[in-house]
């Protein structure tokens, strides 16, 4: 055992031998008194138990207590909305007196983690919005972010993945005003930059959004994006408590493709290739067959999707945590296990499992030591274990076999037993999930954290110097199975051509990929001092940061940053905040900057004026302005450098014609380039009112974006690319809401939740291509895009219905954005009236799949044993474009899909798209409003219902509580999408290459002892 790590345990052990050598006799004794608050008036209500025991009291009407304990125990004092209270019970031999302390948003359960500081709820003057670990949603889910939907104003939550494992999702706070990024906010985990989406929701105690400059300029250079601040549970010093929960449920998909079948499928290839002017494909003797099913062998009419997609798959949480401590140490740690399983059917061999699986087991140990009255140390340990398998050729290739194969390419197998296969569609899912291997990720991660403070009060009191250290490592293996399978088409005569080789099952090549190490170290001051009714709160932090792979440089930070908060009476409050950061990014004597920000709030409830308004309770006025950076550019590393590299085209030189590689200069670089810089602003109020039932929060915010990437407007002349300049400028601005609604009525407790969040947002200045029309500027247009494949679009043609007869076509201006236009095809609108279309009819419009508006709600209700809760979220004004759905397909499909059945015809002039084609489809894919969408949504994103066993139950087996629940996920959605059968948030899911979008239904038991 290192020597070290002898001399700790050593201590440890002395301490708690004096701890236990010093204890005076245990005698029994009551302890009985009476508990005032601060106006000494007796309080109702409290609960009092003993330290490590079940057993309590609760005061009555007149503040009074009595309880039978023992000499050496400790009473613990409690009461929502007020601060807790520890006292021996020796303090109570005579009827003493004892007061707890109030203030409104000031009790133990009002703390607001701000960076490395905690602050009551009324001394915040930033715009911060919290929610607890307990208030969200207890949910079988492979990552948390989903988990926040709708549950914070000004947090948008946008889901991005759906296969197991890898269900993430991205946020957005208030807006966007930075047209060279998603704007991802910033995401802490106990003040260290971390993820935490793969953490388990039994390890978080709460998680904060900071939102304006006076939260955000702590961290200089990284904050103007937002950061999303998550601190982990803690032990208790008042009692031990064990935990165990286990839920089990089912996920399944909420849209997917729905194939053709062969004989449908065949009729429109014909359709198409009627509608080409050629010939049809399939004879009526090969349309009858796909009819009536004589011979599926060469005639075959398979439906991959039912034969190789489950309609649910399961999924489990089991989670167990310990914590508990003393006056000397208190700890937390958490075990949980995590596993889901993937929808793919007949995956599973003797050889090896192709389905896709993700498997997670967390730990977690905090570790709080009193090492003396002015040293105390924090340990923290944790890390997960994370194993994601999925077929050896993909999920994406799967996925994109099993939807977009046709109904009649191939029978799954022959009828000598081989594997079915076509010259054109090679890929055989039965083979892909038993012949052709697997792949295994495992993903390993250790986190470590020490937190050393130290009070200096012999230098002065209130002073404490901090050292705050991490160690966190994170790593992937990859390993699995190879094999490769051969598949056979039979013509009519009996001949068979082979495509493919088949090869022996082997290990696949291994290899360890994405190692990386992080490091954080963060050391300062702090000097927290009250003078009379004078409080002062000062941190001054230095940030030296470092994140190491091997095959790169590192990437290093560097931040000086420093707080000094000021509150008089309780009831007056300011805050400075000033970091002075750099980056790396750019040029020396180039990368440091300075970010203030300043914040005051005003508890005007409290004075005189406002007093006899009986109806209000607390109301908070706050403001704060300051300026926050952001280095997250885009650009290539080094991008004040100007680089040369060598290879591609050869040169020839001299009498022998030698080949010599040639050097080529890369983009020119940008010595002056600089960080994004962000002027916040935001003034709100917070108000309880009606006997503190309702709470309102409110905020008007407004953000300009200065020094934005845009293309530098040089001549082309130049013959280079450059790194782009900052001259571009944006803003967004806007306002947020939320209401929280408690009242008991009878026995039932009534909790009411809403937020509402809108923020516009606007380009004030962007370099642009010379000679662009107006019409299709960016320039005054929202911050946002349409995606279309792996472009992001702003201009769009004006869609004006389709052509219904020749004679419309020849009246119409000239189509010139494909060969030939037909009855059927989509109309556009000549926006410049030189009578044709063209690329200067494309019109910027405002188009965003960033919405303008997103909220949330939603209700719990109790009544005796019995709970039920629900929430919604909610967007408005995001647009989505559906030109990938329904012209999806390759040449080998005919571009046939679900959605061609609803093409115009002749018979059919109200048709849904236009005619099938083949061959000529630039006209009807262009990028047109034609294809664009309504985002909107209401999705009931979580609901459950729960019973709690009866106390008199469970005592007799020395339980605290035990509660059976059902629980659910992505329940319901409503859209203004009814004649599509895709979902709003996620259009493609379950469609091209995509794993569908998934509900999830659970059912859990949670016991505490």
């Amino acid at each position: 055992m290192n020597v070290y790590l002898k001399s700790i345990v050593i201590a440890l052990c002395l301490c708690i031998a004096y701890t236990g050598s010093a204890q005076s006799p245990n005698t029994p004794i009551t302890a009985i008194g009476t508990i005032i608050d601060i106006n000494k008036k007796p309080l109702e209500g409290v609960q009092i138990y003993l330290q490590e025991k079940t057993s309590g009291v609760v005061t009555g009407t007149d503040g009074k207590f009595s309880i039978k304990c023992n000499s050496t125990d400790v009473l613990i004092f409690k009461k929502e909305g007020y601060n807790t209270l520890i006292k021996n019970a020796t303090a109570f031999l005579g009827g003493e007196v004892m007061m707890i302390e109030s203030l409104v948003e000031a009790g133990d359960d009002d703390n607001v983690f701000i960076p490395f500081g905690v602050r009551k709820k009324r001394a915040v003057t930033a715009s911060i919005s919290t929610i607890k670990g307990t208030e969200l949603p207890q949910l079988p889910l492979s990552t948390l972010n989903n988990a926040l939907a709708g549950r914070l104003p000004g947090l948008y939550v946008r889901q991005m993945g759906t296969r197991p494992g890898t269900d993430d999702a991205n946020f957005l706070i208030r807006g966007r005003s930075s047209f060279n990024d998603g704007q991802q906010p910033l995401v802490l985990v106990d003040g260290v930059e971390r993820d935490f989406a793969n953490m388990d929701i039994s390890e978080i105690e709460g998680i904060s959004v900071l939102k304006d400059a006076a939260s955000l300029s702590w961290y200089g250079m990284r904050g103007a994006n937002g950061v999303i601040y998550v601190t982990t549970k803690r032990g208790s010093p008042t009692s031990t408590r064990v935990t165990l929960d286990v839920q089990g449920g089912v996920q399944t998909p909420q849209h997917m493709t729905r194939p053709l079948d062969s004989y449908t499928y065949a009729t429109l290839v014909n359709q198409a290739a009627q509608n080409d002017g050629n010939a049809p494909r399939y004879n009526q003797a090969a349309l009858d067959a796909y009819k009536s099913g004589s011979n599926p062998y060469l005639y075959p009419n398979n439906n991959f999707v039912d034969q190789f997609i489950k309609p649910a798959a399961p999924v489990q949480r089991y989670v167990a945590t310990v914590s508990g401590g003393n006056a000397f140490a208190k700890y937390y740690t958490v075990l949980s296990f995590f596993n889901q399983d993937g929808l793919y059917k007949g995956a599973n061999n003797d050889k090896y499992n192709a389905n896709t699986n993700y498997k997670r087991y967390n730990f977690r140990t905090n570790l709080n030591l009193h090492i003396n009255k002015s040293l105390d140390v924090i340990l923290d340990v944790g890390g997960r274990v994370e194993n994601l398998r999925y077929p050896f050729s993909g999920n994406a290739t799967f996925l994109n076999t099993v939807y977009n194969t046709p109904a009649n390419a191939f029978p799954i197998k022959n009828e000598n037993g081989s594997y079915g296969g076509s010259a054109l569609f090679r890929n055989n899912p039965l083979a892909m999930l038993n012949e052709d291997g697997n792949v295994t990720d495992l993903y390993r991660t250790l986190l470590a954290t020490v937190d050393v403070r130290q009070k200096l009060d012999f230098i002065t009191k209130g002073l404490t110097a901090n050292v705050f250290y991490t160690y966190d490592i994170n790593g992937m293996y990859q390993s699995g199975f190879n094999q490769s399978y051969e598949v056979y088409e039979f013509s009519p005569t009996g001949s068979s051509v082979r495509f493919g080789n088949k090869a022996p099952l082997s290990y696949r090549n291994t290899g360890f990929s994405g190692n990386e190490r992080r490091n954080e170290f963060w050391g300062g001051l702090d000097y927290d001092r009250m003078f009379g009714q004078h409080d002062f709160k000062i941190s001054s932090r230095v940030q030296s940061a470092v994140s190491a792979q091997p095959g790169r440089l590192d990437n290093t930070r560097l931040n000086f940053a420093n707080r000094v908060s000021y509150s008089f009476r309780q009831k007056y409050f300011a805050d400075l905040v000033a970091a002075y950061s750099g980056s790396q990014v750019f040029a020396p004597g180039r990368r440091f900057g300075w970010f203030p920000a300043v914040s005051a709030g005003w508890i005007i409830s409290e004075e005189s004026f406002l007093k006899s308004v009986k109806a209000l309770d607390y109301l908070k006025l706050r403001a704060s302005t300051g300026t926050v950076g952001s280095d997250a550019l885009g650009v290539r590393r080094y991008p004040y450098r100007s680089y040369f590299t060598r290879g591609g085209a050869q040169y020839t030189f001299g009498t022998g014609y030698t080949s010599v590689a040639n050097t080529t200069e890369l983009e020119l670089a940008n010595p002056n380039l600089t960080w994004e810089k962000a002027i916040k602003t935001s003034a709100g109020f917070d108000a309880k009112l009606f006997r503190q039932s309702l709470s309102l929060t409110f905020d008007y915010f407004h953000e300009r974006r200065n020094d934005l990437l845009t293309p530098a407007l040089l001549p082309n002349v130049l013959g280079q690319t450059t790194v782009n300049v900052n001259e571009g400028k944006a803003e967004y601005k806007g306002f947020e809401a939320g209401l929280l609604f408690t009242k008991k009525v009878g026995a039932f407790t009534i909790t009411l939740n809403g937020n509402y969040t809108h923020a516009n947002s606007k380009i004030l200045a962007i370099n642009e291509e010379a000679g662009l029309p107006e019409y299709q500027k960016q320039i005054g247009q929202p911050i946002g895009n349409i995606v279309h494949g792996s472009n992001f679009l702003r201009r769009f043609l004006i869609a004006e219905g389709l052509f219904q007869s020749q004679a419309e076509i020849d009246a119409a201006p000239v189509q010139r954005l494909s060969g030939t236009v037909r009855p059927g095809d989509i109309r556009y609108k000549d926006v410049n009236g030189d009578g044709q279309i063209d690329f200067l009819d494309f019109v910027m419009t405002d188009y965003t799949d960033i919405p303008p508006t997103y909220f949330g709600f939603g209700s719990s209700i109790s009544v005796k044993n019995f709970d039920i809760s629900f929430q919604f979220q909610g967007i408005n004004g995001r647009s989505i474009q559906i030109n990938d759905l329904i012209n999806s397909g390759t040449a080998a499909t005919g571009f046939i899909n679900q959605f061609s059945v609803d093409a115009w015809t002749p018979s059919n002039p109200t048709a849904k798209y236009p005619r099938l084609t083949s061959g000529d489809r630039g006209n009807n894919t262009a990028n047109s409003t034609f294809w664009i969408r309504s985002g909107d949504y209401m999705r009931l994103k979580a609901a459950e219902v729960g019973y709690s066993l009866p106390a008199s139950t469970l005592k007799r087996m020395n339980i605290r509580s035990a509660r059976v629940y059902i629980s659910g996920f992505n329940l319901l959605t409503f859209s203004k999408l009814k004649d599509l059968p895709i979902d709003p948030e996620m259009p493609t899911t379950g469609y091209g290459s995509n794993y569908p979008y998934l509900k999830t239904f659970a059912a859990g038991l949670t016991l505490n002892f």
